[in-house]
Formats: C-alpha cells, sequence, structure tokens
C-alpha cells in the first residue's frame, strides 16, 4: 500500500517511543543468494492425474512440522488414480512425506484453521467432485473438524454451497470477516459460472451467506488479507470480473481494482497478497496473460492502485505469483513459477526487484498449484510446493507433487517475526494470525511461547499462548486492548537453549471507540469519522460553528480552523504528527463541542 509520508513517521515514532522499536536480528540471518534442493519423497504416492489442485502448508497434527494439505487433482476421487478426499502428506522435517487420505471426493481447494475454538485444525474445502454418498464430501464447500491426528474428519457444513454454487467450487480461505472471534469462509468458482461466496461462521456447525456473485470465469484462487489497513478483512480472487474485494466488517464486499491493468477473460493471473512496504497494509502481485509479472501498491489517498513493479519481466513462462519475505531480509520478495520455471525477484520495499534463485521442472511443466511460505525443515527459510504437469506423449499429461527445500544450513537456534510486521490495524475478539519462522540447528524438537505488549516492546509483557509446537503459526483472539504500541515477543526453546525476538515495529489494536464524542454542553454535537484518520478528518454537527481548534491532550493548540461554511466539514489533517488529540468545534454564541480522535500514520 501506498504510504506517502510513512518515512516521516518512522522518524516521529522513533522519538515518541524512544527505543520500543528493535529489530533483532541473529548473526545466523543474512542476505545471500538462495538455492534449493529438491525434498519430494513420497508425494507420488498416490499417482495424480492432471489439472488444478490448491495446496497448503499446515501442522494438522500439531508435531511442530508442517505438512502438505490438498483434495487433490481431476484424478480425485477415482478416475486412474486412489487418491481421494482429504490428502494429508505428513512432513517428517526433512523433505520426506507419508500420505492419508480420508474421503470419497475431491478436484478443488483447500484451506485451514480453527472453525470451532477448540484448539486443533479443521479444514475448509471447495470441489468439483461431491461424488461422496455421505455427509462427508456430498456438497460443493464443506467445513470439516479435526481432531488433531488428521485422520479423523466430522463434517461441520450445514447451509455452504446453497446459493448457486451449482456445477463446482475451487479455491477457498478462512478468515474472521466479521471480527467476531471465529472463522469465516470464502471460495471461488471452479472455471465458469459459480462467481464467488463467503459465509459467515454462526459457531454451531451453521453457516450464513453474507456475500456472493455469479458468472464470470475463474482462475481459481481466492485468498483474504487486508488491504487497506483499516482492520477489515478484504479479499482477492482471480476472477474475470474482478481481483479485489475490500471488506466492511460485517461480511459484506465491494470492488477495487481502480487502475489495475486489464486482467482478461479470465481475470489477472496468479494473484497473491504480501506488504511489500512493511506499513501494515497488504499488497497485490499477479501474472498476465504473456507470462509477465506485476506487482502493484494501494493509495489510499486517491484510492487507485500504483504500479510497483520496477524492471520486472512483463512477458515470460510465469502462470502464478507468491509473496513473501524468502531471504528473511525483512523485505517481502516476488517467487514466480510457469511453464517449468521458478524464479524468485529478491526485493527492497522500494520497488526494485533482484533475480535471484531459479530452478527447472517438468516439461513443459505447466503449473497447477504453487505455494511459499512455509518452513518444512527449520533452517529459517521459507520452502515451496508445487503441482506442474508434464507431457507424456502427445496430448497425455500428468501432474507431479514437488517440494523444493531452501539449502542453508542452520548454525544457531532464532526465531524470527513473519506477521504481524508492524503497523497493521488489528480490532479486539477478532481473529488473526500471529507467523513466525525458526532456526532449529539440526531440527531438533522445540516449543514457542508467545506474549504481547500494549505499552512498548520492552513490556510488560501479558502471556498469549507457551508450549506451543514450533509450526510458524498461532491462530490468536485478538485481546481487548486499544494501543497503538502493541508488540508480541515470540521465545523459542529446545533442549536447554532459549532465543527470543520482538516485532521490529508497533501494530495497532484499535475498538473504533477512541473517538466516542465527550460530555458536550447543550446544544452543540459534534462527531468525526473515520477514527482513527489519517488524512482528512469529517467533523459533523447538526448547528453551526465558525471555528474549529484542534488540541493535543495537554491542551497546547496544534492547529486551527475558520470559516466553517457547513457541516460536514472535511478538515484535512495530514501535518498532524501521529498521536491523540481533541477537536473542539464553536459556533457564533462561544458554545462548544468536543472530541478525541486518533491520528495514524498513512
Amino acid at each position: 500500500m501506498k504510504r506517502s509520508g510513512h518515512l516521516i513517521f518512522i522518524s516521529v515514532c522513533l522519538i515518541i517511543f524512544a527505543g520500543n522499536f528493535i529489530s533483532q536480528t541473529h548473526s545466523s540471518v543474512t542476505a545471500q543468494t538462495l538455492s534449493y534442493i529438491e525434498s519430494s519423497s513420497g508425494l507420488a504416492n498416490p499417482e495424480w492425474e492432471g489439472g488444478r489442485t490448491e495446496l497448503e502448508f499446515a501442522d494438522i497434527n500439531a508435531d511442530g512440522l508442517l505438512d502438505i494439505i490438498t483434495i487433490g487433482d481431476h484424478g480425485s476421487p477415482f478416475i486412474n488414480t486412489e487418491e481421494h478426499g482429504i490428502m494429508v502428506y505428513y512432513g517428517d522435517g526433512a523433505g520426506n512425506w507419508s500420505v492419508q487420505m480420508t474421503g470419497d471426493f475431491g478436484y478443488g481447494g483447500i484451506a485451514a484453521g480453527d472453525v470451532n475454538n477448540d484448539g486443533f485444525l479443521d479444514v475448509g474445502y471447495a470441489m468439483h467432485h461431491n461424488y461422496s454418498s455421505t455427509d462427508f464430501g456430498d456438497q460443493l464447500i464443506e467445513v470439516a473438524l479435526g481432531d488433531g491426528t488428521g485422520i479423523n474428519w466430522t463434517p461441520w457444513d450445514d447451509g455452504l454451497a446453497t446459493n448457486g454454487e451449482d456445477y463446482g467450487m475451487f479455491a477457498t480461505d478462512f478468515a474472521d470477516v466479521d471480527n467476531d472471534g471465529d472463522l469465516d469462509l470464502g471460495s471461488i468458482s471452479f472455471g465458469c459460472c459459480a462467481g464467488i461466496h463467503v459465509y459467515l461462521n454462526n459457531s454451531d456447525g451453521t453457516w450464513t451467506q453474507s456475500f456472493g456473485v455469479l458468472d464470470g470465469n475463474s482462475d481459481m484462487i481466492f485468498q483474504f488479507g487486508d488491504i487497506n489497513n483499516d482492520g477489515f478483512i478484504d479479499f482477492i480472487a482471480g476472477y474475470e470480473n474482478g481481483t479485489v474485494y475490500f471488506g466492511d466488517g460485517t461480511g459484506d464486499f465491494i470492488l477495487k481494482d481502480l487502475n489495475l491493468p486489464s486482467g482478461g477473460l479470465m481475470g489477472r493471473l496468479g494473484p497473491s497478497l504480501g506488504d511489500i512496504e512493511n506499513d501494515g497494509g497488504i499488497d497485490l502481485a499477479f501474472a498476465n496473460n504473456n507470462g509477465g509479472l506485476h506487482v502493484y501498491i494501494f493509495d489510499d489517498w486517491d484510492q487507485l492502485w500504483q504500479d510497483f513493479s520496477g524492471d520486472l519481466p512483463s512477458t515470460g513462462p510465469f502462470e502464478h505469483t507468491q509473496l513473501a519475505d524468502m531471504n528473511m531480509d525483512g523485505y517481502i520478495d516476488l517467487a514466480a513459477y510457469g511453464t517449468g520455471t521458478f524464479q524468485l525477484f529478491l526485493g527492497d520495499g522500494n520497488g526494485i526487484w533482484t533475480p535471484d534463485a531459479t530452478f527447472t521442472t517438468g516439461d513443459p511443466g505447466y503449473s497447477q498449484a504453487f505455494r511459499v511460505g512455509g518452513d518444512v525443515d527449520h533452517n529459517g527459510r521459507p520452502d515451496i510446493v508445487l503441482l506442474e504437469e508434464e507431457e507424456l506423449s502427445w496430448f497425455t499429461y500428468q501432474n507431479y507433487l514437488r517440494c523444493y527445500r531452501e539449502s542453508s544450513i542452520p548454525i544457531l537456534l532464532d526465531i524470527m517475526p513473519v506477521y504481524p510486521r508492524g503497523w497493521e490495524l488489528f480490532r479486539p475478539n477478532s481473529v488473526r494470525f500471529i507467523d513466525w519462522i525458526s532456526i532449529v540447528p539440526g531440527n531438533e524438537p522445540a516449543t514457542v511461547k508467545l506474549e504481547y505488549s500494549t505499552i512498548g516492546s520492552n513490556g510488560p509483557m501479558t502471556l498469549i499462548a507457551d508450549g506451543l509446537p514450533n509450526s510458524g503459526r498461532y491462530q490468536w483472539i485478538v485481546p481487548q486492548e486499544n494501543s497503538v504500541t502493541c508488540y508480541i515477543r515470540y521465545t523459542i526453546t529446545s533442549g536447554t537453549s532459549t532465543y527470543s525476538s520482538t516485532t521490529s515495529s508497533a501494530f495497532m489494536i484499535l475498538d473504533g471507540g477512541i473517538g466516542i464524542d465527550e460530555p458536550k454542553p447543550e446544544g452543540l454535537g459534534i462527531s468525526v469519522y473515520p477514527n482513527p484518520a489519517g488524512r482528512q478528518l469529517t467533523v459533523d454537527s447538526w448547528q453551526s460553528a465558525v471555528k474549529i481548534v484542534i488540541t493535543d491532550l495537554f491542551g497546547r493548540r496544534i492547529k486551527e480552523c475558520a470559516n466553517i461554511s457547513s457541516f460536514p466539514f472535511l478538515l484535512d489533517i495530514s501535518d498532524l504528527q501521529p498521536g491523540m488529540y481533541i477537536l473542539r468545534a464553536i459556533n457564533k454564541d462561544g458554545e462548544s463541542g468536543s472530541a478525541k480522535f486518533l491520528k495514524i500514520s498513512l
């Protein structure tokens, strides 16, 4: 996202919070050229067929080692192959995999998360082949509760796929779109024409659609994220009729593709999300119809997407993108794959992309699924899983599932924050994911403790959870706090060794109630919104006023505006430093009303 004045805000906050912004980087983590080794032992069982799928890293059995989950390709279930249902490839931390398959359905997308908040990972999935004769696998969109084994699944899906999903659904994701403390679900159509659907979790095994569109071709990709950093979840989709949709915190969404280049018949190909500028908002990457690559950031002020592609290739072999910090230098990188070629472009946060690691797969190696971000061997570098399609003979193709591990050898115990990265805005009682990457020499068993502070990186800290498996993700229900100086401390323990790191910049937990009006004299009511605000503040009153005065919390006059013509009145606050202020409106009789508001960075 575009945040003009961001560097100014950083320098101001370094003064205001005096030492609270501490970036801990272990000596074992340095910027260097990356390389990858294939680690696919066990992924050839069962034999795959062809067509698309979705792959996710998730520690399904909570042993601290990442697994790969999917519901298969076109051969699932029972078309020339044996794979079917929920497929869990259990990882051993060394790149070896063993599969467990449960159910008679498939060919679609999958997501992992704890939908009933019982501590076990559940799965949501959408499919084209709902062939099952039981409740487990007979709907085009489903959720199944897990018990921590990856083997036993209980349907929890009443109300899903009941709003025009009559042909097939595909990519699926979880997020708390209404900030009520449980995960909701979104999914996109298989090809044409069932569109996009978002369902709210009623916490009792039933779901209610909050957003849906029908028709339109699909590139079968769907991902949640807070793009404009307002504390409300948005999403992107590989979809003919639009890529970016902003949420309002209720489960409704509005298209926000302004200024993006044309996506063509299938929509923008292989889109992905990541915070490229480290400003708390999430940015967009995608491939074009010529196999080239694009990166765009969202400008909040102009409400437009801005090209951040630099000298990325405008043509090429690429079909899918992923945004992640692959070398763990603090900046998001761009990973791209397609037509048998993987290429990594290292980012610097300023739109300069440097080609780095590359490798090739099969011939032609069409990308049928692509995922990065999980560290399967705990060497402190994210790894890659992909599904590529090879030509066996003329017009005969077969998919191959492959994992590639980054080859660095870990030296010192370390843990590095991944999300939140800093500057994000969370809403109390919402579900957000805390992510990290760890370095554990010898891949020995390790546990993680998470704590948070609302008054700076030095604490005091409040416990989030302890004794967690070192799987890189924790599902957090954001506490009832109200602070712009929040930090998370990550502590990893392996044997007798312990190491801690803290988020390098503050993030925010805000309930939206900071600007509730103070008691006002009878006859003059003042309201301000949005609150928090970045560049503009809307001041409203049912009565006229002649002057607006802004003071800090100590009563010092910061800004004054006279000649107020009418309400609502737009007030430019872009020149204010981040912090809390009091706005006072005064009418011709000397009566006044006031409200607090929070100025944040953009």
